[in-house]
């Protein structure tokens, strides 16, 4: 998994049958510790409801196809997950609403 910040969404009116109905984000790494940018943009399949400018869990590859809405569907990464904090050796690298 790795963590990453929605950043825009896609909008397809033709895709493949398995795709429609499918929410479509664009999603950028994140360094963990920083919080920084820490790559290229992805497109992601979004199986829990995230938002623009919310901190993300995102799988790739096979994984992205194991969860109940991507099950045999044609996707290479997947939105599993919201990011409510994230604490590295004790340190508190990120909290959602930043208080």
């Amino acid at each position: 998994m790795i963590i990453c910040k929605v950043v825009g969404s896609i909008v397809s009116t033709t895709k493949a049958e398995k795709l429609k109905g499918k929410k479509l984000m664009i999603v950028q790494p994140l360094d963990m510790k920083s919080i920084e940018e820490d790559g290229k943009p992805l497109v992601a399949i979004d199986t829990v409801g995230s938002g623009v400018g919310e901190v993300v869990l995102l799988v790739s590859g096979s994984s992205a196809r194991q969860t109940e809405m991507t099950n045999g569907v044609p996707v290479d990464a997947a939105i599993v997950g919201i990011v409510d904090q994230i604490e590295i050796q004790g340190t508190l690298t990120f909290k959602k609403g930043g208080n």
